[in-house]
């Protein structure tokens, strides 16, 4: 077995998630969990669910002219929540 410099668990365990290419799907939910922090407690209030597949993300709100006031807004909410990954993971916001 050859021996290879001494690497961080961090940068092994990112390795490992692009490899597999999980790591889309992981940034994926943390876009989901990110939602409250992005839109704030007074909107979150009125989030029953959201998830994340394929870059687009679907969030069932309890409020239809919330959810087309939002509409409105959707560009600026996929930039903040990109922004607060690092990298480019939603693509599309579909409020329900």
């Amino acid at each position: 077995m050859k021996r290879t410099e001494a690497r961080n668990i961090g940068q092994i365990i990112s390795d490992v998630l692009q490899r597999e290419h999980l790591d889309v799907a992981l940034d994926e939910h943390r876009a989901s969990a990110l939602w409250p922090e992005i839109v704030g407690n007074g909107i979150n209030r009125y989030t029953i669910r959201r998830y994340v597949k394929d870059g687009v993300m679907t969030v069932h709100l309890s409020s239809a002219s919330l959810a087309n006031e939002l509409m409105l807004n959707r560009a600026s909410i996929i930039q903040r929540i990109n922004e607060a990954l690092g990298r480019e993971i939603i693509h599309e916001i579909i409020f329900k």
